[in-house]
């Protein structure tokens, strides 16, 4: 395990498991209407009906819906990142994600919280294990891609996973609390309409530095980073931006490799550039991140 850097205030702050309570407000992918859990299927009133696997995720994906046959990340880089994530690496990411997400709750008793690229589930698994006795999640994680939920699904059953897309999520309107955006492709339009109208979006994007002695490894000069426009998110209001920064001291080949992995630079880098990589058996980044909370805009 590598030695981690944590700014004081991101300590962990866990004690005691969050109470969960299974999410209900899922929606039919082919007409939007309600769905209703049946045993081991989810069906609308025009009759669609959708089946809950072995596994316990249930694929919300229309073919209609779809891009490629297997869109979304390889089972290759779920099983990355997911060593990566459940090393510990980004744990002080999750902890200010779970702490933004458990600040003011609404008035009612059960927060409802949507992933929105939830990948293999992580940071839903560490707001799962927060500290809150007194409060109640309802968690849903959705992903493109089936290998992310499949594995998310293996590790933790109570939170509700859903393959499905960003551009049609399968959640009916105006019911979520929280919405999590996490190093993901955002469409503030679908967003802001399963939101309820004092609901918040939390979003994840990297800063400029982050991982820059990994890139200035793998590529023959750096590019400015392009980092989100925390403006720009149409259908809300920008409430606050805080950083999260930290120093990450990678040991051994595989740690390196899975980082390099889960991010775009695997493809981005060249053959040499991601030689360069795999040669590496020590490794120390930056970790620079940006958490920007959201608020639907009144309408």
């Amino acid at each position: 395990m590598s030695n981690i850097t944590k700014p004081a205030e991101l300590q962990p702050f866990r004690t005691q498991p969050m109470n969960i309570t299974p999410f209900q407000a899922l929606a039919c992918p082919l007409d939007g209407a309600p769905l209703q859990r049946n045993g081991s299927t989810w069906q609308c009133a025009s009759g669609h009906s959708f089946d809950i696997a072995g596994q316990g995720y249930t694929n919300l994906l229309p073919v209609q819906h779809k891009r490629s046959r297997d869109p979304g990340d390889s089972k290759a880089m779920v099983a990355a990142r997911r060593r990566f994530l459940n090393a510990g690496y980004y744990q002080p990411i999750a902890e200010a994600l779970s702490q933004a997400v458990l600040a003011n709750p609404p008035d009612n008793e059960i927060t409802s919280c949507l992933d929105a690229g939830c990948g293999e589930g992580y940071y839903l698994r560490q707001l799962a294990a927060t500290n809150g006795n007194a409060h109640t999640l309802a968690l849903l994680g959705l992903d493109i891609s089936k290998w992310a939920v499949l594995a998310a699904a293996k590790q933790d059953a109570r939170p509700n996973w859903v393959v499905g897309s960003n551009a049609n999520l399968p959640v009916q309107s105006g019911t979520l609390d929280r919405v999590l955006c996490v190093f993901g492709f955002p469409v503030y339009a679908e967003f802001a309409r399963v939101l309820k109208p004092d609901g918040l979006l939390l979003k994840i994007d990297p800063g400029p530095d982050h991982l820059r002695e990994l890139r200035e490894i793998i590529y023959p000069s750096l590019k400015p980073e392009r980092t989100a426009d925390t403006q720009a998110a149409t259908g809300f209001t920008r409430v606050s931006c805080a950083p999260v920064r930290y120093a990450l001291h990678l040991n051994g080949a595989e740690p390196i490799a899975d980082l390099l992995a889960m991010t775009p630079h695997l493809y981005r880098a060249s053959a040499e550039g991601r030689a360069k990589a795999a040669a590496l058996t020590t490794l120390s980044v930056t970790v620079d991140v940006r958490l920007t909370c959201f608020a639907k805009a009144d309408t």
